[in-house]
């Protein structure tokens, strides 16, 4: 029902995740409402992104150069590693300006259910520079999921031997959630990981 381009612009919009069809329709409309230089503007950052973004050298997070500007600052703990399933989550973290050391993003989580082996997720680099620089400390960034423990199991059995703590985020009951609604894996995770009153 729509003129081709508008229609066209529509189906683009739906490739992002969480838009239907009606917020794809009011995003396609906006456009609309733009000047000449915002869709200019908004036409040259998706070129741009797909054709300046890339990956760190070191850590595999996302970056414009060789290296990220966080694998660059010197002021930075190197003792201290976050691993982390995702370049968007190092920026997440990030975000919080409470994490000071570095981190490794790999490609994923080991999902055997889903074809996704150890040597599927890049894990070889992971060990190769753990093994090569002065970390005290591992920190697990994954999800609280089966493939996230999985992975984290996996990389601590390559690490064993290596004088480094291990160490994973904290999980459990989210604040002001109702009990009734948990799912059984959180409720086990918080009660195992439950903390002294002090």
């Amino acid at each position: 029902m729509y003129p081709k381009s508008l229609n066209e612009l529509i189906e683009s919009f739906k490739y992002f995740p969480g838009i239907g069809e009606k917020t794809a329709e009011r995003l396609a409309f906006s456009v609309l409402d733009f000047d000449d230089e915002k869709v200019e503007l908004f036409t040259n950052s998706l070129k741009n992104i797909k054709k300046n973004i890339s990956f760190c050298n070191i850590c595999n997070s996302f970056v414009e150069d060789n290296n990220c500007l966080i694998c660059n600052d010197k002021t930075r703990d190197r003792e201290t590693l976050c691993i982390v399933e995702d370049a968007k989550n190092v920026f997440l973290i990030e975000k919080l300006q409470v994490y000071k050391g570095l981190y490794h993003v790999i490609n994923g989580l080991i999902s055997p259910l889903d074809g996704v082996n150890p040597e599927d997720i890049g894990l070889d680099k992971l060990i190769d520079r753990i093994k090569h620089e002065n970390f005290k400390e591992i920190i697990f960034a994954f999800k609280p999921s089966i493939e996230g423990e999985t992975t984290a199991l996996y990389v601590k059995k390559l690490l064993e031997g290596l004088d480094i703590k291990i160490t994973r985020l904290a999980s459990g009951v989210p604040i002001g959630a109702d009990m009734e609604y948990i799912d059984t894996l959180t409720l086990e995770r918080a009660l195992n990981d439950r903390k002294l009153i002090s």
